[in-house]
């Protein structure tokens, strides 16, 4: 008998894959706030080059004015996720020396962060497959390129001479043949309930779903921003790279969407009744009772 969403209330959560995976700040050279640059829009107030510090930037490595980003036209720092890869570089490549202690070794370290967050980020996709998967031979494979980041990240000229093209298509590969697996479990294939719109990389900019069943539906790279997907149950739908920016998200089901990111929750609107997987953390800006 097909699964359906109906079948199972628990939220899904491969967070046993996942703990090495999250931003701990504290461990951290603030590579987000140097090695990144960005220029000045609605998500940034000011322009800042690659490989420089912030102005909010702090002695210490903390932000000056953290909590208060959003009012003062920093979004953008609110959204960022780097899937854990600052404190792994600070840390595990770099042995503790910061970019002030070491200025030498500053541009490897940028250069570092960048490539890692990239496999931190394969990682992070690639546990929740390994946790999805009913296929052996699927999840050998997973398995086998999970080993292949890891050992990558072992030390910093093994990162810095990765074919990170390579190893993007090896695991879009196997991401896609997990999401078909199980979309197809949620009756996705040949279901006349997605219209012929809801396609990967689809302009849904704006587009009002509100309430619709999206279960199974292929959202990969699909453009969300500000659409109203309020109370639509997403079990099932894959929302790899899709852009959920001022999407609302009230009371709609993501329990058990698959490769869904922090950072895209960041991006979007909720509230206390949209139901998430049991590892992610409810964005601070959501209102807390609705």
């Amino acid at each position: 008998m097909p699964f359906t969403s109906s079948d199972s209330a628990a939220p899904f959560s491969p967070a046993l894959g996942r703990e090495s995976l999250r931003p701990d700040c504290a461990s951290c050279f603030a590579l987000c706030c140097t090695a990144l640059g960005f220029s000045r829009n609605a998500d940034f107030a000011i322009d800042k080059p690659a490989g420089t510090p912030c102005k909010n930037l702090a002695s210490d490595f903390s932000c000056t004015i953290h909590e208060s980003l959003r009012p003062r036209g920093f979004r953008g720092c609110t959204v960022f996720d780097c899937f854990g890869a600052g404190q792994n570089v600070s840390q595990n490549l770099f042995q503790g020396i910061s970019w002030r202690a070491d200025s030498a070794k500053a541009t490897n370290l940028f250069q570092s962060f960048n490539v890692v967050r990239q496999l931190h980020e394969m990682l992070w996709y690639l546990a929740e497959a390994t946790s999805r998967t009913f296929d052996p031979d699927v999840s050998y494979q997973v398995n086998e390129l999970r080993m292949t980041i890891e050992s990558a990240m072992a030390e910093t000229q093994r990162v810095l001479s990765l074919n990170l093209g390579d190893l993007h298509a090896r695991v879009r590969s196997v991401l896609m043949d997990v999401s078909e697996e199980v979309r197809a479990s949620y009756l996705a294939t040949g279901d006349d309930h997605l219209d012929a719109a809801i396609v990967p990389g689809a302009d849904l900019m704006g587009k009002n779903m509100r309430s619709r069943s999206l279960c199974g539906a292929d959202l990969r790279g699909a453009y969300l921003i500000g659409a109203d997907l309020r109370d639509c149950d997403l079990s099932g739908a894959d929302l790899l790279g899709a852009d959920l920016r001022d999407a609302r998200l009230e009371g709609a089901d993501l329990s058990r969407t698959l490769y869904l990111a922090q950072a895209q929750l960041n991006a979007a609107q909720g509230d206390a009744h949209t139901r998430l997987p049991s590892d992610f953390s409810r964005p601070p800006h959501w209102p807390k009772n609705s």
